[in-house]
């Protein structure tokens, strides 16, 4: 479970930093996109290995990958928009 958890955590973490450098204007602060992704990635290799039961190693880091990307999907902001005024306003 130690690996699982450390593993997952990494994932979460890698999957964060890639986020932060792939859409730095549409994402909070740094330190907490990437805190949320690793504990993200804890979270989701908890329920994945709760609902799998021990012995499935591979599927439990995708499980934390998965509920990692999603946490890290609802820290997104919309782009940001211009108000657009016509020359006569």
């Amino acid at each position: 479970m130690f690996l699982e958890a450390l593993g997952s955590a990494l994932l979460g973490f890698a999957l964060a930093w890639a986020a932060v450098h792939r859409l730095p204007d549409r994402l909070p602060v740094r330190v907490i996109v990437l805190a949320t992704g690793a504990l993200g990635g804890v979270f989701g290799a908890l329920v994945t290995h709760g609902a799998l039961g021990p012995g499935h190693f591979l599927a439990t880091l995708i499980g934390a990958v998965a509920v990692a990307a999603v946490l890290l999907s609802l820290l997104i902001r919309p782009a940001s928009r211009r108000l657009r005024r016509s020359a006569a306003a």
